[in-house]
């Protein structure tokens, strides 16, 4: 059996050491390494052992009994959140670890939201209860109020497949069929045992488990339980799917693609395809490596379950289906900040480009653009710590220094009405034109694309170009220069030449008609917001609800619970970025506050942040509202205002 577990926490929680000691018990490394000796087997970067935090998510392969493990080790800082969620979508199983003392941190409250969003089975490990002050009940008490009512114990209650009464009812309080049984029959060994394994599955129930990492407490029995509980259902003989969910480059700088393999299986030099605006092409699979840390082992096949990494695949890219699996994921975690790309004139502008372009594969949230006009480069962030690994990665990998500007707040923009694009494109001997509708979409909803076009007007082909350019690319709106989101776009019609119709002719036609509506409708500025809990004592409640309305936040009814108050809301980034520091100031550290993306809204400043970033959209050469027609084979421009009484599909 092929099991994927994750190990992930908040920073300082104890992650890479209970990962450590997992693969020292089970004989996949001779000698336990210690983040602060900085020889930690899957902390293999020279910047994670400098550091002491997990950057990347590294994998390592371990034997247990029947099965074969594929363990991966996420980074617990929030700035690295987009490499932890892009590894949580190919776990089986995942393994929170929670500092005995720190309790339930805020971002283990993310992690948990991500591993909800996937539906990931999840243990619990409470750590360091070695530790002055430890208290068990106190962290249960804490992920019941936090995370979930449906945790339950292990350590005592649970030993080779033997439940005491405590447990037996929690597990038949969940299943109603068992629960009758229970009734009329008592205690079954087996019974209860397979459905506390189709619980954890369905994630009905998370069990838990208490030890310390560093002083090796409590990881045999947890490896036990771990291994008796879980199960997978993998068919190698289906056909071909995969995930991608990660990309790096070797100190070759070869490309390796990492997939998990979730039906059939791959060969070394079989063809996978992958579509390209319309056109299917394929690439051939070189190597199939399965990597242990840094090291791996070359494989004629790859199967069901396996983790691995191929090189030769130059085209396939974070989060795509490969093979039969052609959906691609729509992560949670984005960037909520950009940073402006600072380096010396003395570095060739195509070095830096190719670095960055490099970095945008391995981390697709980085979204580096050059900007022609502006000479100018930004990167999309999560925070400055990011930023900080990001200088060291640059100047190790590429040998150049690069410096970053001030973090900024990423806006977006979007419509509020319906409106129509007209594009024209028709220097001499070329013809396009398109004729969109523009609508308002679902708030977080993207663009969205159909076609309502006869193909007597328009081939089948030219569509589907069309679609190909809505999507090809970021669009700028008119407010700000901001990438335009949450619209419906909808193809009412178009013409095609048989003879002067080119390549690039649709793209040219579809930029402007896209243009030339956003020019007609009632734009909107977006701004990205926070989900809050703050958890306070009962004196800053006051505080605490009079700040949240100074930084143009709302909040819930509060909940009173003991001596505490939970406060629940919403706020944009912008203000909300920096109070958690202003609430450990003034609480005076008893204060926590979680804050979760939470998706874009309208902006609260709109005016002031336009004026601020002065965007000029007559200015921007690559969006042009105005049309380009024929006459006399003569070419001739239409401004935006008046192109719909030119148009000729009208």
């Amino acid at each position: 059996m092929k099991k994927t577990i994750g190990i992930l926490a908040h920073v300082d929680a104890g992650k890479t050491t209970f990962a450590e000691q997992i693969l020292y018990h089970t004989k996949s490394i001779r000698n336990r390494g210690r983040v602060d000796h900085k020889n930690a087997f899957l902390d293999n970067h020279r910047i994670e052992r400098e550091r002491g935090i997990t950057v990347f998510s590294d994998q390592a392969v371990f034997e247990y009994n029947d099965s074969t493990y594929y363990l991966i080790d996420t980074p617990g800082h929030v700035d690295f959140s987009t490499e932890m969620e892009r590894a949580i979508e190919v776990m089986d199983y995942a393994i929170i670890i929670i500092s005995i003392i720190e309790g339930v941190q805020a971002h283990t409250e993310t992690v948990w939201d991500i591993l909800r969003k996937y539906n990931i089975p999840t243990f619990f490990f409470i750590n360091k209860i070695d530790r002055e002050g430890a208290n068990i009940e106190n962290v249960l008490k804490d992920i019941s109020l936090k995370l979930t009512n449906d945790v339950c114990l292990i350590d005592e209650s649970f030993n080779n497949g033997k439940m005491n009464e405590s447990l037996t009812e929690f597990i038949a309080e969940r299943d109603e069929e068992l629960f009758e049984k229970y009734l009329e029959q008592g205690y079954e060994e087996e019974l209860w045992l397979t459905s506390m394994k189709n619980q954890i599955k369905k994630g009905l129930i998370f069990p838990c488990i208490s030890g310390s990492a560093l002083q090796d407490i409590g990881i045999e029995e947890f490896i036990e339980k771990l291994d008796l509980l879980t199960y997978t259902e993998y068919k190698s003989d289906d056909e071909f799917r995969g995930r991608v969910y990660k990309i790096r480059h070797d100190e070759k700088g070869t490309k390796i693609t990492y997939i998990k393999a979730l039906s059939g299986s791959l060969k070394v030099k079989e063809n996978l395809s992958y579509k390209e605006n319309e056109e299917e092409f394929s690439e051939k699979c070189n190597q199939i490596r399965i990597y242990n840390g840094d090291k791996f082992v070359l494989a004629d096949k790859a199967y069901a379950g396996e983790v691995f990494g191929v090189t030769g695949l130059s085209n396939f890219k974070i989060g795509d289906g490969i093979g039969a699996l052609k959906e691609k994921v729509s992560y949670r975690i984005i960037p909520t900040l950009k940073s402006k790309l600072i380096f010396d004139n003395s570095i060739n502008i195509k070095e830096v480009l190719t670095a960055f372009k490099i970095l945008e594969e391995e981390d697709p949230g980085l979204n580096a653009i050059w900007d022609e006009d502006l000479q100018a480069m930004n990167v999309h962030i999560m925070g400055k710590i990011q930023l900080e690994v990001l200088r060291e990665i640059v100047e190790e990998r590429f040998n150049f220094k690069v410096e970053f500007g001030e973090c900024e707040v990423l806006y977006k923009e979007s419509i509020l009405n319906a409106v129509n694009g007209c594009g024209h494109f028709e220097p001499l001997r070329h013809y396009a034109e398109v004729y969109l509708k523009l609508e308002s979409g679902e708030r977080n909803s993207g663009i969205v694309f159909k076609c309502e076009c006869h193909v007597d007007d328009l081939g089948i082909g030219y569509q589907n170009l069309i679609a190909s350019h809505i999507h090809e690319r970021d669009h700028r709106g008119i407010l700000t220069g901001s990438k335009v989101t949450d619209l419906k776009i909808t193809l009412l019609n178009g013409r095609s030449h048989l003879k002067h119709t080119s390549g690039g002719d649709f793209r040219e036609a579809t930029y402007r008609a896209l243009r030339q509506g956003l020019e007609q409708a009632e734009n909107v500025l977006l701004e990205p917001f926070y989900r809050f809990k703050i958890l306070v004592e009962l004196d800053y409640i006051g505080k605490v609800l009079s700040d949240v309305q100074k930084l143009n936040g709302t909040f819930e009814i509060p909940e009173t619970l003991g001596n505490k108050t939970l406060i629940r809301g919403r706020g944009p980034v912008s203000t909300f970025m920096n109070y958690p520091l202003d609430l450990i100031a003034f609480t005076k550290g008893t204060g926590s506050i979680n804050l979760a993306f939470d998706g874009y809204d309208i902006c609260h400043n709109a005016e002031e942040v336009i004026e601020k970033i002065g965007y000029n959209k007559n200015a921007d050469k690559e969006y042009i509202s105005s049309s380009i027609f024929c006459s006399k084979g003569q070419g001739y421009v239409v401004e935006a205002k008046e192109v719909r009484s030119h148009m000729h599909c009208l």
